[in-house]
């Protein structure tokens, strides 16, 4: 894989692992078994739970993302192993990625804060937060700080499209943050 082990971040690494076991092998490793390992697993970055995404690049391009809105286990650690496997394999935008493409992929994770409640897009900021737009079932959301995303309409718009809303109707927003490894 094309980015230095030495360089990435706890929450990178168990991506990392996961992709590469996964992908080569059909094996989905362990929490504790994952590139944590006991010491990164006591990492403040993995301390409590939380929805995460998994977002994998080819040379720049996006090849996959997949993620959780509010958590589905009992750690960050295993959200991003869950994850890591879904953006890889699951992804209905993208074939599954081969053992061939490893060495030209880049990882992000992204770790997502509590959403809130906003009544004015005023209180929005495209670069600072991500949005969860829902109207009955339907939800859509887009992560913070996105190449190309640079207005809140534009922001509004994509989340709106990606749950299926129109955006001339009414639909409730909330906004979160999030804490980006690479």
């Amino acid at each position: 894989m094309n980015e230095s082990k030495v360089n990435r971040s706890p929450p990178v690494r168990i991506a990392w692992n996961t992709l590469d076991s996964f992908v080569r092998s059909g094996i989905i490793p362990e929490a504790e078994n994952s590139a944590a390992g006991t010491a990164e697993s006591k990492d403040s970055s993995l301390t409590g739970r939380a929805g995460c995404f998994v977002s994998l690049k080819k040379k720049g391009e996006l090849r996959g993302c997949i993620g959780t809105i509010a958590p589905t286990t009992d750690s960050i650690e295993k959200e991003i192993i869950r994850n890591a496997v879904a953006a890889c394999s699951e992804d209905p935008r993208f074939d599954p990625v081969e053992a061939s493409e490893l060495e030209d992929l880049s990882v992000s994770v992204d770790i997502l804060g509590s959403p809130e409640v906003v009544t004015s897009k005023a209180d929005l900021d495209p670069s600072r937060y991500g949005v969860i737009v829902t109207a009955g079932f339907a939800r859509g959301l887009l992560l913070p700080d996105l190449e190309g995303v640079d207005t809140v309409d534009k922001q509004l718009a994509i989340a709106c499209r990606k749950g299926g809303i129109d955006p001339a109707s009414v639909y409730q927003i909330q906004r979160f943050t999030v804490t980006r490894y690479y």
